[in-house]
C-alpha cells in the first residue's frame, strides 16, 4: 500500500470522527440546463433521487489517514475502505494513484491536463455528464477532485454533503460491486489560472489586490507547531482554517455563515494554500460558490514553500498587506 508520511494532516484529523447529515446549500449551478440542473453542493436525497440518471457520475474520493506503529499518522488510499462499502454504481477516483504525478517529491502533485483528462475519461465522465463527488471521511478530498475538474474545464460537478456518512445517516444501501462503464469523451479546456505556483504566489506578496488565504489550524498558522520545514505562514495571509467551514457534524454551513469567512473584493484574485493543496481546495470550493471570480489554489502549498529558505514565511498573527491603508 502506497504511505505518506504525516505533513498536512491536522485539518483533516479534526474532522475525521464527524458523521453527516445533509442541509442543501443551494446556488444553482449555470452550467447545467433547466432539465438537468445540479448544485455544486447536493443532499443525499437529491442523489438518491437521480442515481439513475444516465449522465450521472458518482466517484468516491476517499483517502485514508491512520497511526502507524511509531504513531505518526500516514495517508493511504482509499481503495479499500471504497471495495468494503461504497454508494451503488459510484467509480473511484485515486488521489495517491493516477489522479496525481506519483514521481514528484511532493506529495498530492498534480498530473498533467492530459492525465488528469485521461483518468477521468477512464472514470466514465464526458463533457455532458454531471459528476458528484463524495468521501468517507473529510470534505476536502472531494473538493480537490473538484478543483481539478474545473482546472481541465469541466464544471458540472457537485459535493455530497456530509459524504458518505450522509449517504448511510438517510437509511440508502451501500454496494460492493465495481461499476462498469463505458470510456468517456472529455475534452481539455484547460484554466491555468485555477492552479497558482511559487513565483506568482511570490510576486503577490508586493499586490494589495491579491488575497492569499491560509486553510491550516490557528496552531500552525501562528507558528505554534511545525508541520514543515519552517513554521508559520506566508506574509500577509489571513487565516481561515478549513475546520471554520463545517459544523460539527462535518456539513459546510449555511451561506449566511460562510461569507461571514471571506471578505474583499469578490473579482480579486485570491489564493489559497495550505500543506498538500488539500484542505486549500475546501475553501475554494467554498469562495467559488460564494461569488468569488478569481479564486486560484497554491497546489504545491507549504510542502514547496516552507522548504526554500528564499520563501519569506510570518509567525504569529495575520499581519502584512491586509492592515496597511
Amino acid at each position: 500500500m502506497h504511505f505518506h508520511t504525516f505533513r498536512f494532516l491536522a485539518p483533516i484529523v479534526l474532522l475525521l470522527a464527524a458523521s453527516s447529515s445533509v442541509i442543501p446549500n443551494a446556488q444553482a449551478d449555470s452550467n447545467a440546463g433547466a432539465a438537468n440542473e445540479m448544485d455544486t453542493l447536493v443532499s443525499a436525497e437529491w442523489l438518491h433521487q437521480h442515481l439513475e440518471d444516465p449522465d450521472l457520475v458518482v466517484l468516491d474520493c476517499t483517502v485514508m489517514v491512520g497511526a502507524d506503529e511509531q504513531g505518526d499518522l500516514r495517508t493511504s488510499s482509499g481503495l479499500p475502505n471504497y471495495e468494503a462499502g461504497h454508494i451503488p454504481g459510484a467509480g473511484f477516483a485515486d488521489l495517491m494513484g493516477e489522479l496525481s504525478d506519483l514521481e514528484s517529491p511532493l506529495e498530492f502533485t498534480l498530473p498533467t491536463p492530459e492525465e488528469l483528462v485521461a483518468a477521468m475519461s477512464a472514470l466514465g465522465i464526458s463533457d455532458n455528464s454531471r459528476v458528484v463527488l463524495y468521501s468517507a471521511n473529510y470534505p476536502a478530498w472531494a473538493a480537490r477532485v473538484w478543483w481539478m475538474l474545473r482546472w481541465i474545464g469541466f464544471e458540472r460537478a457537485a459535493l455530497l454533503d456530509g459524504g458518505l456518512a450522509a449517504w448511510t445517516a438517510a437509511g440508502y444501501a451501500l454496494s460492493t460491486e465495481s461499476p462498469r462503464r463505458t470510456v468517456g469523451k472529455l475534452s481539455l479546456n484547460l484554466r491555468p489560472e485555477l492552479i497558482a505556483d511559487r513565483d506568482e504566489v511570490f510576486e503577490s506578496l508586493e499586490d494589495r489586490d491579491v488575497r492569499l488565504v491560509d486553510s491550516m489550524p490557528e496552531a500552525h498558522f501562528r507558528g505554534e507547531i511545525a508541520m514543515y520545514d519552517r513554521p508559520g505562514h506566508i506574509p500577509g495571509a489571513s487565516n481561515i482554517p478549513t475546520t471554520l467551514l463545517m459544523d460539527e457534524t462535518g456539513r459546510f454551513r449555511p451561506q449566511d455563515e460562510l461569507e461571514m469567512l471571506f471578505d474583499g473584493n469578490a473579482n480579486d484574485r485570491t489564493i489559497t494554500y495550505c500543506g498538500g493543496g488539500v484542505a486549500a481546495s475546501a475553501n475554494a470550493f467554498v469562495l467559488h460558490r460564494l461569488g468569488f471570480t478569481n479564486v486560484a489554489v497554491y497546489a504545491a502549498s507549504l510542502d514547496e514553500w516552507a522548504a526554500d529558505a528564499a520563501n519569506p514565511m510570518e509567525l504569529g498573527e495575520e499581519s502584512g498587506k491586509y492592515d496597511k491603508d
